[in-house]
């Protein structure tokens, strides 16, 4: 292990210009690229696997989980947007090591099809963060997964218990992954977006065009900002109504289609829901619509 860790630290780390220069290679299929992005992050594996030692796998183990993450981080990863391969490979490690935990670990275990359900519980909660401006409630995030109302109470338990580290039962087991990260009480949910999540969504409103960024921290009041209507936004940068709502709309789609690529949320990419993100439109008055007709029949 001495010797592993010696290696890994005498390579040297990259920069961003040479990450996105071997990315690109590495979507063409340059496997020499590939083997020297992976060396050059090999230390951010052990790194992360010092945060979950003592869980039911060796320190060994851990780090060679984590290594199937960054493999995969380095398969995937996408040098035109604006992110450094750190911040990306990150989630693809953690993940890795965490499969692994629930995977050996049978003392407190869930089902597999409950962690994956867990995990899409997780990035619903983001998505339906970019679109309602806000942290959503639960019973919104279960709607938007098609769980039923009698038994989305079970993934509720679920996270929740992961908060707490308490069973709330004989028949609802917890992966140790998920019940003894969270060291301080805070929610899955709460720790996801405080963290990685936080500097994720500072990442994407960067990533897309100055004003459409603008208009969506106006729109839903992001980074402190107070919640504007179509009509204050566009007075503040000079343009209609109607072009704020294009603006709102376009910066919507884009974010959803950075998670879709980035957190694997299944779906198509699809216009605002009316009434959480826009406003619906007016309809047509029916007595100028029977006018027309009895003028259709003249």
């Amino acid at each position: 292990m001495e010797t592993y860790l010696r290696e890994i630290n005498e390579v040297p780390l990259l920069t961003p210009e040479e990450e996105k220069e071997l990315a690109r290679k590495v979507q063409k299929g340059d496997l020499q690229a590939r083997e020297r992005m992976i060396r050059a992050n090999l230390r951010l594996v052990v790194s992360i696997a010092k945060n979950y030692v003592n869980l039911g796998l060796s320190f060994l183990d851990l780090i060679e989980e984590g290594n199937i993450g960054l493999m995969k981080a380095v398969e995937r990863f996408d040098p035109k947007k604006n992110c450094r391969f750190s911040t990306y490979a990150t989630w693809w490690i953690k993940q890795a090591i965490r499969r692994a935990l629930i995977n050996t670990v049978k003392t407190v275990r869930i089902p597999a099809y409950m962690v994956e359900l867990v995990s899409r519980w997780k990035s619903m909660s983001l998505e339906l963060t970019f679109r309602l401006g806000r942290q959503p409630t639960e019973a919104e995030v279960a709607e938007e997964l098609g769980i039923p109302a009698e038994n989305w109470n079970i993934v509720r338990r679920t996270v929740q218990t992961a908060s707490t580290g308490i069973s709330q039962g004989p028949d609802l087991e917890l992966a140790a992954s998920e019940l003894l990260e969270d060291t301080e009480g805070i929610s899955p949910d709460e720790e996801f977006f405080q963290s990685y999540e936080v500097q994720r969504l500072r990442e994407l409103l960067d990533s897309i065009d100055e004003r459409e960024a603008a208009v969506l921290k106006m729109r839903y009041g992001l980074e402190g900002m107070e919640t504007m209507t179509l009509k204050e936004i566009g007075q503040r940068i000079g343009v209609t109504r109607e072009s704020v709502r294009q603006i709102e709309g376009k910066a919507l789609r884009k974010l959803q289609e950075i998670l879709v690529r980035d957190f694997g949320i299944e779906g198509p990419v699809k216009e605002p829901t009316p009434g959480i993100c826009k406003p619906p439109r007016k309809r047509k008055k029916k007595s100028s619509q029977k006018g027309e007709k009895k003028k259709k029949k003249k």
